[in-house]
C-alpha cells in the first residue's frame, strides 16, 4: 500500500503548492482521492498512468477538492479511454460534472458511472477479493466523507524450502497455494501451514479531510496503520475552527492518539504560515509518530 500526495494545501492553489488530491496504490488498484485544480498536471508530473485510475473518491463539493475533476474526465476522453470510470461523491456531483460536459459538448466515449452519497452513517462503497472502501462521515460546513481503505487478508505463500524438505512434488503446488495439504512421495499428508508462509498483515489507510475535531469517527479509524487528517490551523488560530469546521494540528494528533493509529500524516495546511514544520511540532506534543504531507511526497504503508 502506497499513498502519493499530489496536493495537500487548503483553499487557493499557488505556483508551488496544490489543493487536495492523492493517489493510493493497493493490491493492483490505483484509487484517486479528491481532485483539486491541477490534479491531472500532478499526475503527469509524477508519472502516474491515467489508464490505471478506475475509481475516484470525492470527499465533498468544495472547489479545492473537486474542481479538477471535469478536466480530468475530459482528458480521459481525449486519450481514447474505453474502460469504466466510477466516481463516488456527494449527491449533486453528477449534476455538476455533467453540466460541464453538456455545455462543452464533450460527452465521454466511455462509461462514466456516478455513485452519489447522502448517508450520514458509514457505508461500504467498493469491495472485491482484495480490498474494501468505506465512508467516514466527517463534520464540515457541507456534507463530507472521509474514506477508509482496508486490505483483506492475502493467501498464504508457498514455502519452497519446506516443500523440498518434505519431498512434495511440484504438481501439488497450486493446490497447496489454494489451501490444500500436501502429500509426500510415500503418501504421508503434510499440513498446509507447514508448507506455506504467513502473508503480510493486511494494511489500512484512513483519509479524513476536511473536518472539525470529531470523536465520532474514532470507532471507524481505530488501529488503522496510517491516518491522514487535516490540520488547517495551528493552535494560535484555533478560534477559527468552529466557524470554518476545520481542525488544528494538535487536534489531529488527539484523534490519532485516541484512535491508537499507527502513524499520522498531516495535511490541508492553511497557507498563512511560513513553514509546515510548525504543524509537526505541535502534533508531536500529543502523538509521537507524525509525518508531514507535501506535494509529490510518497508514503509506503
Amino acid at each position: 500500500m502506497k499513498v502519493t500526495i499530489l496536493g495537500c494545501y487548503s483553499a487557493t492553489p499557488r505556483t508551488f503548492t496544490n489543493p487536495t488530491s492523492q493517489v493510493l496504490e493497493v493490491r493492483n488498484h490505483l484509487f484517486l482521492i479528491d481532485c483539486g485544480e491541477g490534479t491531472q498536471v500532478q499526475l503527469r508530473k509524477y508519472k502516474i498512468k491515467f489508464s490505471r485510475i478506475k475509481h475516484i473518491f470525492i470527499s465533498h463539493l468544495h472547489g479545492d477538492h473537486f474542481f479538477g475533476l471535469p478536466g480530468l474526465i475530459s482528458t480521459f476522453r481525449l486519450l481514447g479511454r474505453e474502460s469504466e470510470l466510477h466516481i463516488y461523491g456527494p449527491k449533486g456531483i453528477k449534476e455538476a460534472v455533467t453540466l460541464f460536459l453538456k455545455l462543452g459538448d464533450s460527452w465521454t466515449n466511455y462509461p462514466l458511472i456516478f455513485h452519489e452519497l447522502e448517508s450520514k452513517d458509514t457505508e461500504l462503497l467498493f469491495e472485491d477479493d482484495s480490498v474494501s472502501v468505506s465512508t467516514i462521515p466527517l463534520d464540515h460546513r457541507v456534507y463530507t466523507n472521509g474514506f477508509l481503505f482496508k486490505e483483506k487478508p492475502a493467501p498464504r505463500k508457498l514455502d519452497v524450502k519446506a516443500t523440498t524438505k518434505h519431498n512434495i512434488d511440484r504438481s501439488q503446488f497450486n493446490n497447496i497455494k489454494n489451501g490444500a495439504n500436501g502429500k509426500t512421495a510415500n503418501g504421508v499428508e503434510v499440513a498446509n501451514q507447514k508448507l506455506t508462509l504467513d502473508p503480510p498483515n493486511p494494511k489500512s489507510y484512513a483519509f479524513c479531510s476536511d473536518t472539525a475535531y470529531n470523536e465520532t469517527i474514532l470507532p471507524l479509524i481505530e488501529n488503522v496503520d496510517v491516518l491522514y487528517h487535516e490540520s488547517t490551523f495551528l493552535e494560535s488560530e484555533s478560534r477559527l475552527c468552529q466557524k470554518t469546521k476545520h481542525a488544528t494540528a494538535k487536534q489531529a494528533a488527539q484523534i490519532a492518539h485516541k484512535a491508537q493509529v499507527g502513524n499520522l500524516i498531516l495535511g490541508h495546511y492553511s497557507t498563512r504560515y511560513k513553514s509546515i514544520d510548525l504543524f509537526k511540532e505541535e502534533a508531536l506534543e500529543v502523538f509521537p509518530r507524525v509525518a508531514l504531507a507535501d506535494d509529490g511526497k510518497s508514503f509506503d504503508i
